[in-house]
Formats: structure tokens, C-alpha cells, sequence
């Protein structure tokens, strides 16, 4: 784990603010967990259903233990769902945002049965790029951290050490050489423009330099007289409007991967070492395609290194650059965090299998690369942690889950049950019935959930059955659409708003409507086949699926099947012994449940402010070239706006909106190139 510098602050405490105390059961499991990790306990589990307010528990518990804290979340999405609400629990404290900044990826693999190479594609995300590099800034410069991540935070990431020994620190009135402060960033990675000031970019006007760090929004201005510090201000990079005058400024590292020019002259002496006994393997054996290849791009990769300290896929040579021995783990940003940090596994059923499954996928991946010439053996350390080296990191853990797996159980010192919903929602009923006629059952069901204005949802074991089953409800005058993995990601999120707001009573998915899904209107889920076990049909997918009707009063689960199966059993004692719980807790406090009301004016809301630019693009079309320019600029402002505050739907829509408008402006180019070419025309004649 990272040391913290001698130069961290005292912080803020980390205080929770919310318009709500603890109820129910949440005081208990928020005491107990408190008191777990304050004991020392290793592993502890907050066995909570859906709707009992988790993250809220989270936020205490974290109130209480005051540690810089990692939440592992297992998909984008649900990380910034999580991310949201920790910073509205969380405003005075460092609540950060560290996923995978790749809004496309397309890791480089080679399938030697066709002989097709893959190069590596990507396209990053620029602003999650500066939210990943505000993550590790806080935790060298504060303890009030909390930083909620994907999966991916287990990647390599470059060593904290070296990151913080980079680290640029600037005072006014102190003798600083401009000359030697502009290499310096330039071995941070920043990269001079002295027209364009962008993230991670550096201008320089005569005794002035201004810098837009990589990791923040306002720019920096140092102004020098000589060789002295005369002024640092702090300014708007798009207006240059002047924010304030600061005493002293830390210039992070535009990049993780960040080594000394020493380390990269050692790491290409042992680069090259190690492609010569590649070479000569490959030789003996005759393979002179992979040693000619290999040794190509070794070389110019090589070369890169040597002049500018950056090559493509500097990556791969992590292991050489970072210093580290072969076959040791690589630094992650686990490593960036003090030893007593409390690390929290939401949905840790999903999170856990995933830990463990990138280590083994990517590993297959890279073997075939070093086998066929395609990159050096070392190429290998730069991989995710294994999950015995996850385990060696974590220093103590809370498990987050309605449905805990073996794992969890197992190694938990303590298991504290959340299963009291604040609102006295029941978990739903459950109904088996038999397959004979379940579709004409289904519309009965449905029908009479529609009549009440009530949603549903329908479950099947494949894709093809889904769009079937969503054809044939569709001709019985069904408002329902389909939902599975090959629908985009954004579109996925306007078929649920879409049910929400009455567009669709019905969606018919497969595990796609398990985990994370907020549809309060859902009181009917249906499970087609429900007695075929295996992963789509276990205890744990089937009460994960059962949860998605437990926030409305009347929910209810039909399971057709001809056999009650063990996993179904489990599921609907489990289901049925919390709800028991929940109606003793409901008559002895005399709590009437009530269902969840959750606006759907919000959502709407939401929907106008992505169509809106929309409708405005007719509008714009009848404006000038320079009130277009104009207008991409504010809707680059608002896209960035949009993604700081994580919300990238909306932000995907002003992009897509922003390069609609640069179209304009190119087309209006080309009729007035066409307009001034007609007019020479006629003046020549």
C-alpha cells in the first residue's frame, strides 16, 4: 500500500447529510458492522434486500469507522448510480468516480487459426480520464476519501511511489527556472500547445505559463518576473476569467504510467536484453515470421521510449519501466490507499466471480501474443491482479448483497441481516404454476396488471424466446417491448423509462432484469421455465429476480414450471421467511406499507433535456457560421457539465447533438466555397 505523504491534510471528517435517520433494522446492522470493522474483523456481510436503503447503511458505516474508503461496483452503471448518492450523503468529503475510461475497447489479440491480428482500438473518455486522476490525487493530499469503482480498479496502473515523487510543487516568491519547470512537465506527460489550452496541456506567453492539469476543470496561471514565482492564479480556461490568487499549486502527473529518464534508460537496456533471447528462441526454432515481427516493433517501440519517454502500448512494458521483478503483481489503485482502508463489495455476488474471472481471461489473450512474436514475454505483468493478490491487499472488507454466494458466507466473521424496508413494503408473493397454457395464463395475468395501470415484467432463458414471446404478445394488443444484451446500452435505458411512464406495460428480458433495476411501477413478474436450473434459473438469480417486484404494495411473482426444483424452493422459503419478518415489524410498530413513489416527472424531465437540443437543431440550421461555432461551444460546455456531474446519457446526447452542428458548419463551408467559385465564374466571364 502507498504511504500517504508527509503533506496530508487533517481533512474533513466524513459526516453524512440526508433528510432521514436510520430506521427499521438499519440502526442494528449499521451498529454492528461499525463495531466489526473498529474490532478489527476481517471480512464482515450486510445481507440486505432490495429496497431496505443499503447505501445509506454504507454511508453511515463509513460516518462511523472514518477511513478512506474503496466501493467496488460491477458494471459502469451501477458505479455511478452509487457515486451519485455517496456525494449527495457525502458533500463536504471526496466522493470520486474511478472506471474504466475506454468508451470503446478493442483489447489486441491475435487468433492463430485464421492468422487475423487485432490491433488494439480504443476511443478514452476524457472525462473519465480526470475523474480517475482525481481519485489518486485525493488520496495523496486527504483521508476523507471514498472512491466507488468498477471491477477495472484491479488493473495495472503505475507505481504510487513513482506517481507522487513527480509531483510538481510550485510556491509564489520562490526562485523557480521557467526552462526547467517546462521539462519537467513534459516528463509529467503534460504536452505543450501554445494555441489550444486542453487537459493536460501547457501554454506559454512570454514570462506567463498557464496549465490545465489533467486532473481538474479551472487552469492554472504562473506568471514569472525572472527567475522568480511572481503570481499563481487559478482561472477559467474558456473565458480566462480570473477564479483566485493561491499562495502555492501541486502539478500531478498527466499520466499514470510516469518514469524517470534513468528508469527508462534501464528499462530499455533490459528490453533489450530480453528481445535478443526472444529473438534467438525464435530462431532455433526456425520461426522466422515471429522473430521478424517481434523484433520490428520492439526496436521502434524502443526507440519512442528513448526520445519522447511514451510509446504506444507503453503499457505492455510496465514491468521493465516499473522496476519490478518478473511475474510479480502489478500496482493497482489499491495500492494508492493507506493500509487501513475499508474496502465495501456492492452486489459482491457479481463483484467477487468477476474478481476472479479477468485475471484468467486476460491471461489467455496475452499467452498467444508472446507465442506467435507479437510482443515480449514481460508483456504478461501487465495484467490484473489474480484474485489470491486481490485477497493480499484488502485489508477489511463488507460484503453488500441481498443474495451472498459461498465465498462471502464462508469467510465472513459476521453476517448482518437488512431485510426491514423503511416503507413496510412485503417481498411479493409467489404463485407456481404449471407450463401447460402458461402463455394464455400470462395474458390473463397481464391483462389484469394493465387494467390497474400497473407494469411487468417477463423473464425467458433466451434471446430468440424473448422476441418470440414480445411478436406474439405485441399481436394480442400487448404494449410491450424486448430487452437483451445485443440492445445498446442507452437504449436499454429508454426501454425501462419507456415502461415507466406507460409507453410499454410489458418487458420481456432474460438476467438483464435482475440486478439495479428501480421500477416501482412493476408488480407482476413473470419466470418462464423456471424449473431448468443452472445459472439463469439458480436460488440466487431466481431472488434477484423475485426482488424486482418487492417496491410495489400489490407485487407478485408467477413461476411456470411442472417441478418445484431445489433453487425454487430455496427462493420462496427465503422470500416468504422475509416477508414473515416484515409483517411482525409492520404490526408491532403499526407501519401500513406504502409503495415506492418515485416521480415519473423526474424522468421526464430527464427525457426533455436530451430532445430539447434535439428540436433546436431545425432552429439552427437558419443560423450563421459564426453562431453555430458559437453554439457547439455551449454544447461542449453542457457536455461537459453533463459527464462531471455523471450523467453521461445526457452527455452522449449533447455530443451527438454537438457533432451535428459541426456538420452544419462544414456544409455551410462547402456552399460558400461552391457560392465564391460561381461567383469568380461569372467575373471571369
Amino acid at each position: 500500500m502507498a504511504t500517504l505523504p508527509e503533506m496530508i491534510d487533517a481533512s474533513t471528517p466524513f459526516e453524512v447529510t440526508a433528510d432521514f435517520v436510520p430506521r427499521g433494522d438499519q440502526p442494528e446492522a449499521i451498529r454492528q458492522l461499525t463495531e466489526g470493522v473498529q474490532e478489527g474483523l476481517h471480512y464482515q456481510t450486510l445481507l440486505g434486500v432490495t429496497g431496505s436503503g443499503k447505501t445509506y447503511s454504507m454511508a453511515k458505516i463509513v460516518e462511523g469507522v472514518q477511513r478512506p474508503t474503496l466501493v467496488i461496483a460491477p458494471n459502469k452503471t451501477l458505479a455511478a448510480q452509487l457515486a451519485s448518492e455517496f456525494r449527495d450523503f457525502f458533500p463536504k468529503n471526496a466522493v470520486e468516480y474511478f472506471v474504466s475510461y475506454y468508451d470503446y475497447y478493442q483489447p489486441e489479440a491475435y487468433v492463430p487459426k485464421t492468422d487475423t491480428y487485432i490491433e488494439k482500438d480504443a476511443d478514452v473518455n476524457d472525462e473519465i480520464d480526470k475523474l480517475r486522476h482525481s481519485a489518486t490525487r485525493a488520496l495523496m493530499t486527504r483521508r476523507d476519501v471514498l472512491i466507488v469503482a468498477s471491477v477495472s480498479c484491479i488493473y495495472g496502473l503505475g507505481s504510487p511511489d513513482e506517481y507522487y515523487s513527480f509531483v510538481e510543487t510550485v510556491r509564489r516568491g520562490e526562485r523557480k527556472n521557467r526552462n526547467r519547470l517546462v521539462r519537467r512537465l513534459i516528463e509529467m506527460q503534460y504536452e505543450r500547445n501554445d494555441f489550444d489550452l486542453a487537459r493536460a496541456r501547457f501554454r506559454i506567453r512570454g514570462d506567463t505559463l498557464e496549465l490545465l492539469p489533467a486532473y481538474e476543470d479551472a487552469a492554472v496561471r504562473i506568471e514569472f518576473f525572472g527567475d522568480e514565482v511572481e503570481r499563481i492564479v487559478e482561472l477559467d480556461p474558456l473565458t480566462g476569467e480570473l477564479l483566485a490568487d493561491r499562495q502555492r499549486v501541486d502539478i500531478y502527473p498527466a499520466k499514470h504510467f510516469v518514469t524517470s529518464a534513468e528508469k527508462i534508460d534501464a528499462a530499455i537496456a533490459d528490453i533489450e536484453t530480453e528481445l535478443e533471447e526472444r529473438l534467438a528462441f525464435f530462431r532455433e526454432q526456425g520461426r522466422v515470421l515471429e522473430a521478424q515481427r517481434l523484433e520490428h516493433r520492439t526496436r521502434y517501440d524502443m526507440e519512442m521510449l528513448r526520445e519522447t519517454g511514451y510509446c504506444a502500448g507503453v503499457e505492455n512494458y510496465s514491468q521493465p519501466l516499473g522496476r519490478r521483478p518478473r511475474h510479480s503483481a502489478p500496482w493497482t489503485l489499491l495500492d494508492y490507499f493507506p493500509d487501513d482502508f475499508l474496502l465495501i463489495l456492492d452486489e459482491s455476488h457479481m463483484a467477487i466471480p468477476q474478481l476472479r474471472a479477468m485475471y484468467h481471461g486476460d491471461m489467455s489473450r496475452k499467452n498467444v501474443l508472446v507465442d506467435f512474436g507479437f510482443r515480449l514475454p514481460s508483456a504478461i505483468d501487465n495484467r490484473p491482479l489474480n484474485f489470491d493478490e486481490v485477497e493480499l491487499r484488502i485489508n477489511q472488507a463488507l460484503f453488500i448483497s441481498a443474495t451472498p454466494g459461498p465465498y462471502e458466507m464462508q469467510r465472513s466473521e459476521r453476517v448482518v441481516e437488512q431485510v426491514i424496508r423503511p416503507t413496510g413494503l412485503l417481498d411479493p408473493t409467489i404463485e407456481v404454476k404449471q407450463t401447460k397454457g402458461q402463455i394464455d395464463d400470462l395474458l390473463d395475468q397481464l391483462a389484469r396488471r394493465v387494467a390497474k395501470g400497473q407494469r411487468a415484467l417477463v423473464t425467458t432463458l433466451t434471446k430468440r424466446m424473448a422476441e418470440e414471446l414480445t411478436d406474439y404478445l405485441r399481436e394480442m394488443n400487448v404494449k410491450v417491448h424486448y430487452l437483451h444484451s445485443e440492445i445498446d446500452t442507452l437504449e436499454r435505458i429508454e426501454i425501462l423509462r419507456d415502461l415507466r411512464l406507460g409507453v410499454y406495460d410489458v418487458v420481456v428480458g432474460i438476467n438483464l432484469l435482475r440486478e439495479g433495476l428501480d421500477l416501482p411501477e412493476v408488480s407482476l413478474v413473470a419466470i418462464l421455465d423456471a424449473d431448468k436450473e443452472g445459472y439463469l434459473r439458480s436460488a440466487t438469480s431466481l431472488i434477484q429476480t423475485v426482488g424486482r417486484a418487492a417496491r410495489h404494495v400489490e407485487g407478485h411473482v408467477v413461476m411456470y414450471a411442472d417441478r418445484v426444483t431445489d433453487s425454487m424452493r430455496r427462493c420462496i422459503d427465503e422470500t416468504y421467511r422475509r416477508r414473515e419478518i416484515q409483517e411482525r415489524f409492520n404490526t408491532e410498530h403499526g407501519i401500513q406499507p406504502e409503495g415506492i413513489q418515485k416521480a415519473v416527472h423526474d424522468i421526464t424531465e430527464r427525457i426533455r433535456e436530451v430532445a430539447e437540443p434535439k428540436a433546436a437543431y431545425n432552429v439552427r440550421r437558419e443560423m450563421s457560421k459564426d453562431d453555430l461555432a458559437r453554439a457547439v461551444k455551449e454544447l461542449e460546455s453542457e457536455m461537459r457539465s453533463a459527464a462531471k456531474k455523471l450523467e453521461f446519457e445526457k452527455a452522449a446526447a449533447l455530443r451527438d447533438e454537438m457533432i451535428e452542428l459541426k456538420r452544419l458548419v462544414a456544409a455551410q463551408e462547402v456552399v460558400m466555397r461552391g457560392e465564391r467559385g460561381e461567383r469568380a465564374g461569372r467575373a471571369s466571364a
